[in-house]
């Protein structure tokens, strides 16, 4: 059996009072970085890392 590493999800939220809002869920950062890019002020990327699963 094939164990897989865990995969970084990346989500971009934007500030919109009185909460933050989500915006885009990506596994890949660049594409990320790029959303935060055309958003501007007031957007930040969220790196949620599972946690290996132990036997």
């Amino acid at each position: 059996m094939t164990d897989k590493p865990p995969v970084t999800t990346y989500v971009v939220s934007v500030f919109e009072k009185p909460m933050w809002r989500d915006v885009l869920t990506t596994k890949d950062k660049a594409e990320a970085e790029a959303m935060v890019e055309a958003i501007g002020k007031g957007a930040r990327i969220e790196e949620i890392r599972p946690r290996p699963k132990w036997r």
